[in-house]
C-alpha cells in the first residue's frame, strides 16, 4: 500500500510540474509533505533526507553573490564578454558557455550558474535579446563542465566518497567524454537556436561603444567581495585536506562578507532565492519517500534479472537507466540511492570499477534533460522567472531531451571503447 502511495504521490507531484499547473515550489513542498501525512515516511526521515550541505551551499553564494552584484561587477563582466564575442550572438553563446563549464569544474555547477546567469540576463538586456537561449546553453554547460571533476557536481562528490576515488583519477576518467559532450552539446544547440542568433546592428554598435569601467559602482565593495569570493573558491578546493563540507566554507565567506562590509542582513537576505531553497527541501522530502518504499531499489534490481548479471548489460544498462531515472528526479537522491545498489553487484560478483563511472556519466547527463533533474537547471529557472524570463518545463524539455539523448549515446561509446572492449 505505502509504495502506491508513494508513486501516487510522486507522480501527481511531477505532473503539477511539468506542466506548470502550480507552482513549481508549492507543489514540490506538497508532495514531500504528503509523503509524511500519508505515513510513506515519518517526519525523522523526511527531514533527514534534507541535504543541508546543498541548501547552505546554495544559501552562501547566493548572499556572496548578491553582494558582489551591488559593484556593478556583473554589469562589467557582461559588456566585456560581449566584447570578446565581438557582439555577435553565437560567438557570445560559446564563449559564455566555456566560462561556466570551465568554472563549474573548478568549483561547482551550482555556485557557477548563480555567479554566471545574472551576467548573463545583463547582457540580453543591453542587447534587447532574450536570454532563454544562453541560459539553456549554460544548464548544459555546467552540467557537462561539472561532470568532468570531483567536486563539480554534487553526484560526483557521493561517488568519489563511496568509491575512494581521488580527484586525479576522477578527471582523467571523465575528462574526455566531457570535453567531446561538449562540442557536441555547443553544436546541437547553434542548431536549434539558429532562428535566434540575430541582433539589431544599431544596438550592437551602442553595446560595443559602452565602457565597462563606468558601471562600477562601488570599488572598495567590489575589491573586498572579490578577496573573500576568491578564498571561498580555495577553500571549496581544499575542502577535503581541511575537513569542512562546502557548505560550511560558503556560510562562512558569506558570514564574513557582510561583516566586513557593514552592509544591513535584512535587505541582502530579503535578496536570497528561497523560492529555490524551498523547492530543494521540498523534493528531498519527496523523493525520500520513493527510496524508502524501495521503488528505486526495485528498478536497479529489475536492470540485473533483465541482463541475467553480463557485465556489458548491466554496464550500458545502468548508464540509460541512471540517465532516465535522473531526468525525472534530481540527480542528487537518486545518486545517494544508487550507490549502494552499485556496492551490492560488487559483492555479486560484477567489477565495480566501469559502473562507478557509468552511474557518475549517466546521472550527470541525465539531470540536463529537464529543468528538475539537476540542481543547477532549477537555480537557472528560478533566476530567470525571477527577472521575468521564465523558462517552463515544456519548454526546457524541447532543448534538454534532444542533447542528453546525443550525450549518453557518446558516453555509452566513451564506455564501451574504454572499459568494455
Amino acid at each position: 500500500m505505502e509504495v502506491w502511495a508513494a508513486g501516487a504521490i510522486f507522480v501527481t507531484t511531477y505532473a503539477l510540474i511539468a506542466t506548470d499547473r502550480l507552482d513549481k515550489t508549492v507543489a514540490a513542498l506538497l508532495g514531500g509533505t504528503l509523503m509524511i501525512v500519508v505515513g510513506v515516511i515519518d517526519q525523522h526521515q523526511a527531514f533527514t533526507a534534507i541535504d543541508f550541505n546543498v541548501i547552505f551551499l546554495l544559501a552562501g553564494m547566493m548572499i556572496l553573490a548578491r553582494i558582489l552584484s551591488r559593484t556593478g561587477f556583473f554589469q562589467w563582466l557582461a559588456i566585456r564578454a560581449v566584447k570578446l564575442a565581438n557582439g555577435e550572438p553565437f560567438r557570445l553563446m560559446l564563449v559564455l558557455s566555456l566560462v561556466t563549464a570551465g568554472l563549474s569544474a573548478l568549483l561547482d555547477n551550482v555556485t557557477t550558474v548563480i555567479l554566471v546567469a545574472p551576467v548573463t540576463l545583463y547582457i540580453a538586456s543591453v542587447l534587447r535579446v532574450s536570454p532563454v537561449p544562453f541560459l539553456i546553453a549554460e544548464i548544459v554547460a555546467s552540467n557537462v563542465g561539472g561532470m568532468s571533476t570531483l567536486i563539480g557536481d554534487p553526484p560526483n562528490i557521493l561517488i568519489g566518497s563511496a568509491a575512494s576515488i581521488d580527484f586525479l583519477t576522477f578527471v582523467s576518467n571523465m575528462g574526455p567524454p566531457a570535453v567531446l559532450i561538449l562540442a557536441a552539446s555547443i553544436g546541437i544547440l547553434r542548431y536549434m537556436f539558429r532562428g535566434a542568433w540575430r541582433i539589431d546592428a544599431e544596438v550592437r554598435a551602442e553595446v560595443l561603444a559602452l565602457d565597462e569601467r563606468e558601471v562600477l559602482t562601488d570599488p572598495g565593495l567590489l575589491r573586498l567581495s572579490l578577496i573573500v569570493i576568491g578564498a571561498t573558491i580555495v577553500g571549496f578546493l581544499l575542502h577535503g585536506p581541511l575537513g569542512f563540507e562546502p557548505a560550511t566554507i560558503a556560510l562562512l565567506g558569506a558570514s564574513v562578507l557582510m561583516v566586513l562590509s557593514r552592509l544591513k542582513a535584512e535587505p541582502v537576505l530579503a535578496e536570497v532565492e528561497w523560492t529555490t531553497l524551498l523547492f530543494f527541501i521540498g523534493l528531498f522530502m519527496l523523493v525520500e519517500g520513493v527510496v524508502q518504499v524501495g521503488i528505486i531499489a526495485a528498478l536497479t534490481r529489475g536492470l540485473l534479472e533483465v541482463t541475467a548479471g553480463d557485465p556489458t548489460a548491466t554496464t550500458l544498462g545502468l548508464l540509460w537507466l541512471s540517465g532516465i531515472a535522473s531526468a525525472i528526479i534530481d540527480n542528487i537522491p537518486y545518486t545517494a540511492a544508487a550507490i549502494p545498489i552499485v556496492a551490492g553487484m560488487g559483492e555479486a560478483g560484477l567489477d565495480t570499477g566501469p559502473l562507478w563511472w557509468t552511474l557518475a556519466l549517466g546521472a550527470d547527463l541525465g539531470g540536463m534533460a529537464t529543468i528538475v533533474g539537476a540542481s543547477a537547471n532549477v537555480v537557472v529557472a528560478n533566476l530567470a522567472a525571477r527577472a521575468g524570463h521564465a523558462i517552463s518545463f515544456r519548454e526546457y524539455l524541447r532543448y534538454g531531451v534532444p542533447v542528453t539523448l546525443a550525450s549518453l549515446l557518446i558516453a555509452t561509446a566513451y564506455i564501451w571503447i574504454r572499459f568494455l572492449v
